[in-house]
């Protein structure tokens, strides 16, 4: 069993103690209870809306990034063989990001919140991306040497 490509066991912990404590921070951010910035709402109802939309988002992304790093954990315990790792260990595409002109009725810790979550997401983006090329059909160096012989002889 191979390890996935540039990822260790003790960089899923790494990644994953950094989820969790910036799971928590969602959390704790989206309490509804004053999160409204009464100078910069000109519209509250868009501002709650847009609140609810972010909350909604922030905490779905990640859970997704927790659900990918605890397939990983359970992968490098031996819980999960590579093959299920690969076919129900996928990361989620992300949501589309907020419009800045959105962010601007929510409190600016909440705004640097959203996008420190979107930065965290697009790393575990490119992780997942960066182990999946290694399940691309490529060619073996040995038939790659074979086509390119092939060519030669012909060519003569």
């Amino acid at each position: 069993m191979a390890p996935p490509s540039d990822l260790s066991p003790t960089i899923v912990e790494a990644l994953y103690c950094e989820a969790l404590s910036l799971a928590d921070n969602v959390r704790d951010a989206f309490d509804f209870s004053g999160r409204l910035t009464a100078v910069r709402a000109a519209d509250e109802d868009l501002a709650r809306v847009t609140l609810s939309c972010e909350a909604l988002r922030a905490t779905t992304r990640m859970m997704h990034a927790v659900a990918w790093l605890l397939n990983q954990r359970a992968y490098f315990s031996g819980d999960l063989s590579e093959f299920q790792l690969r076919r129900h260990g996928r990361l989620p595409t992300a949501q589309p990001d907020t419009p800045h002109r959105h962010l601007d009725s929510v409190e600016p810790e909440l705004a640097e919140l959203i996008e420190r979550t979107q930065r965290f997401y697009a790393r575990i983006e490119r992780l997942d991306n960066a182990w999946r090329t290694r399940f691309e059909m490529r060619p073996a160096a040995i038939h790659r040497l074979r086509d390119r012989l092939g060519l030669a002889v012909v060519g003569f």
